[in-house]
């Protein structure tokens, strides 16, 4: 039994060019319904998030999609989740996912995947939650990301603090063992 009840998944609607990148994401499905935690994700039924709601399913689990109208067609909307919600606008979809989870994880994916996990990020640093964000760094994915992140610190725009808010790991498994260890840090930005 988890001590999170449920994880926000943010990933692409695409698989990505390596197949390890739909394998981990089906992994992690799996996992997170053998920990009974439930996954909230975007709501379509391609790519690495039909993958990781398939795989989630078939194990059991609860999934819980969440998409816009204007990409209901286009991601092509998975009705055989355990709830789907259909929203007005992306910032609906953000605010509903952060709002029912306990955790965000990012596997690879492309813009819209890194600017879902960096609002929650930044939502961490100016104290509108304390859930931890986290990176399933499969295939040395988000190397380049961490070591952009690095520099925005050397280059004084970020302070060392929040990099420190960022668990990465490449395992489903440490992962969840270390998004249910997280301990919240109050760190006030502006001091």
């Amino acid at each position: 039994m988890s001590k999170l009840d449920s994880v926000a998944v943010f990933c692409g609607s695409s698989e990505g060019n390596h197949p390890l990148y739909v394998k981990e994401a089906q992994r992690l499905g799996a996992y997170l319904a053998e920990m009974n935690i439930t996954l909230v994700y975007g709501g379509a039924q391609v790519g690495c998030m039909g993958a990781i709601a398939d795989a989630c399913l078939r194990a059991g689990g609860r999934v819980i999609g969440v998409i816009p109208e204007k990409l209901r067609n286009v991601e092509i909307a998975h009705h055989q989740v355990s709830e789907l919600h259909v929203v007005k606008t992306m910032h609906e979809r953000k605010a509903m996912m952060a709002d029912l989870s306990d955790a965000f994880i990012a596997l690879p994916g492309g813009a819209g995947t890194l600017e879902e996990w960096f609002e929650v990020f930044t939502w961490a640093q100016i104290g509108y939650h304390e859930k931890p964000c986290s990176f399933l760094n499969i295939n040395d994915f988000y190397n380049p990301l961490l070591a952009m992140l690095d520099h925005t610190i050397n280059e004084g725009f970020m302070r060392s603090t929040y990099r420190d808010f960022i668990i990465t790991e490449k395992t489903p498994e440490t992962l969840i063992a270390k998004l249910e260890a997280h301990q919240p840090r109050n760190v006030s930005k502006w001091s």
